[in-house]
């Protein structure tokens, strides 16, 4: 089970840092309505469990980041809108980054950069060079390289948030979703990644895109 006050206070620690330590408003109020729509009910994967899942992700790679302050704030805001019949959630919980940021007292130019990095989790699809953008997508990514029994119970999850897709259409889409993760020519781009993740992964997402197809 997810502790919520240990997400609470990593929150304030990457909200304090992100404001370089000047004082500003309360973030606990700010936390307490990020967690709530991370619990909302119509989520099956992507939950507070994810969201734990990827700030320790970030962790693991946050030498390579240039700022890891800022992309654990994206973290938070990356799914914070998230309605499965919906296309526009990365712009949306981008958006709203953007006024939730600077009215908890972080600079203009850090909050542009989060919701900059929350709208990079469209594509996955970094530029080389932005470090970045790098380890927020592959932490995101990362349970792609989970083990057999991890890699199906999210899968199962992901057909759950689409329970009112029939089956056909849904094959159809996560087919074509599963087909641009693997034309990219990396999955991942830091080096943990590459060396620890991509090889699990690309197998993976074969494996599911042949039981989807046949």
């Amino acid at each position: 089970m997810t502790d919520a006050s240990t997400l609470r206070a990593r929150w304030q620690d990457a909200l304090v840092a992100a404001r370089g330590g000047a004082p500003g408003p309360d973030p606990a109020p700010y936390a307490d309505n990020l967690l709530a729509r991370w619990a909302e009910p119509q989520r099956r994967y992507h939950t507070t469990a994810h969201l734990t899942q990827v700030l320790d992700r970030v962790d693991t790679l946050a030498r390579h980041a240039a700022d890891p302050a800022l992309v654990r704030l994206a973290v938070w805001f990356h799914d914070a809108v998230y309605r499965p019949d919906r296309t526009e959630n990365e712009e949306r919980s981008a958006a709203l980054a953007e006024r939730a940021l600077p009215e908890a007292g972080v600079p203009d130019a850090a909050a542009a950069e989060v919701a900059r990095l929350v709208r990079l989790t469209v594509t996955h699809d970094p530029a080389d060079g932005d470090t970045n953008g790098e380890v927020l997508c592959d932490a995101d990514l990362a349970i792609l390289a989970s083990g057999p029994q991890e890699y199906a119970a999210y899968a199962a999850q992901v057909r759950e948030e689409y329970g009112f897709v029939p089956d056909g259409a849904f094959r159809e889409g996560r087919a074509a979703v599963l087909r641009q993760l693997l034309g990219l020519p990396r999955l991942f781009r830091t080096p943990h990644g590459v060396a620890e993740w991509e090889p699990r992964a690309r197998q993976n997402l074969t494996t599911e895109l042949e039981l989807l197809t046949h």
